[in-house]
């Protein structure tokens, strides 16, 4: 069983940055790949950035990649997401998840723990 708390969203303005945290309970947090997705207001949830269970590897969705940065740090339990250089289309709730499959990083049912979301705006 992981738990899993989101924090740092906000609301900021076309340009600026915010860092998200996702903090985990349980000792098995490092064997997890995790994942951070978006959902808009009237749309679905959609991938945003995945990382392997030791950081080595990283995706990102064509929309965020060079701007959004996944990382991770395993004696914390905790992984983050950089995001900068944000635009209005970014506004979202976002939500942190862990994983065992992940070949399947991109797909929402890749993973078994979700938090609770955190909403993220970005005024233009």
């Amino acid at each position: 069983q992981v738990q899993l708390v989101e924090s740092g969203g906000g609301l900021v303005q076309a340009g600026d940055s915010l860092r998200l945290s996702c903090a985990a309970s349980g000792r098995t947090f490092s064997s997890y790949a995790m994942g951070w997705f978006r959902q808009a207001p009237g749309k679905e949830r959609e991938f945003v950035a995945a990382i392997d269970w030791s950081g080595g590897r990283t995706y990102y969705a064509q929309s965020v990649k060079g701007r959004f940065t996944i990382s991770r740090d395993n004696a914390k339990n905790t992984v983050y997401l950089q995001m900068n250089s944000l635009k209005p289309e970014d506004t979202a709730v976002y939500y942190c998840a862990a994983g065992t499959n992940f070949p399947r990083y991109y797909d929402s049912r890749s993973y078994a723990y979700w938090g609770q979301g955190t909403q993220v705006t970005v005024s233009s």
